[in-house]
């Protein structure tokens, strides 16, 4: 069994990660976190939208975008949701990034996650993003006298 949250407890580990921007769920309800699942919740119980897997949750959000001509990161989450709780152990992770015109550059999956285990968003950002690589500056030839 997996840690298991209510959706108060499961907001706040998210945002404490800093998790706090906007997110779709289930690629129609957006807003924050909180706001945009109690938005599907509510209407997944009236009837007018049901998830894509059955008992998982689609979480969707920008961990870094500066603007439609450069390089973002995305991250997809497939969150177990049973009974009102959500269970971390069993959701997947995925994060992307990929140029201006959507093509990948690089992609990260994680699984079996704890509330400790699960990373921040600027350790997922890393995963993805490679370091700059060191430029060596050209050596002067010549004699100096």
């Amino acid at each position: 069994m997996g840690q298991q949250f209510d959706l108060d407890t499961f907001a706040k580990t998210l945002t404490d990660k800093g998790y706090d921007g906007y997110f779709h769920t289930e690629s129609c309800c957006a807003g924050r976190l909180k706001d945009s699942i109690s938005e599907f919740l509510e209407a997944w119980d009236n009837g007018k939208e049901t998830p894509l897997l059955a008992n998982y949750l689609h979480l969707s959000t920008y961990l870094e975008w500066n603007g439609e001509d450069k390089p973002n990161v995305q991250c997809n989450m497939w969150v177990k949701y049973e009974n009102g709780k959500f269970d971390l152990q069993e959701t997947e992770m995925y994060i992307k990034r990929a140029d201006q015109y959507g093509q990948l550059l690089k992609q990260s999956k994680l699984t079996n996650l704890t509330a400790s285990s699960f990373p921040t968003v600027k350790e997922a950002i890393a995963q993805v993003t490679e370091k700059p690589k060191e430029q060596v500056s050209p050596r002067k030839r010549g004699f100096r006298m």
